[in-house]
């Protein structure tokens, strides 16, 4: 499934960066949905991290994570295997539901990892009103940025509310992975908060 979202990752992402320039925008779905066209130094929903030396520790940050999140699903999704051969039989199999969500959030991290990797090595730079090629550089490894695409500018608040008047009620623009991670914590947060409780607990 992992491999999956990658891939879902990663087409929309290069179908972006190869039709459309920095700003570039069309509707979906009226005016709340819409595929807006950004680039962001590493951090999701387009944040960013401190500078050149910013980006390179959250490119390795996020490598070191990815890794650590494959080591524990692997580890995880072999107990119920384990237990089956004698071998720590006090601990139950792990539920799919924690395999999934942890899953999500491993392959968001790597879809983004991607980017972040080689997207300065193979792809030219994107301004406004010029589209990326495959086969130029604009980054050294590491050094990519990352492709974000979808907005959803569902309303504006109304002036007379304090501190939020006249902003948009959902202003980052996002990708697929980040999608994969936030959807992966949530789910592990509200649905498998007692399986993680049970593991604090022993």
């Amino acid at each position: 499934m992992g491999i999956v979202l990658v891939v879902i990752d990663q087409v929309i992402k290069f179908l972006v960066k190869t039709n459309m320039g920095i700003g570039d925008h069309f509707s979906v779905l009226g005016d709340w949905f819409q595929i807006l066209f950004i680039e962001n130094e590493g951090m999701a929903f387009g944040m960013k991290f401190g500078g050149a030396w910013g980006k390179l520790a959250l490119s390795l940050f996020r490598i070191v994570l990815c890794a650590l999140l494959c080591w524990w699903i692997t580890k995880l999704s072999r107990r119920g295997t384990d237990r089956a051969k004698g071998a720590d039989a006090t601990r139950e199999p792990v539920p799919t539901g924690v395999l999934v969500g942890l899953t999500l959030i491993t392959a968001g991290a790597f879809g983004n990892i991607i980017d972040s990797l080689f997207y300065g090595l193979i792809f030219s730079a994107s301004a406004p009103g010029q589209v990326a090629v495959l086969g130029g550089s604009y980054a050294p490894f590491l050094f990519g940025k990352v492709v974000d695409m979808f907005y959803f500018p569902l309303f504006t608040w109304p002036d007379w509310v304090p501190w939020l008047g006249g902003h948009i009620f959902f202003e980052p623009v996002f990708n697929f992975a980040d999608s994969c991670v936030t959807v992966g914590a949530i789910y592990l947060i509200l649905f498998q908060w007692k399986f993680f409780s049970k593991e604090d607990e022993k």
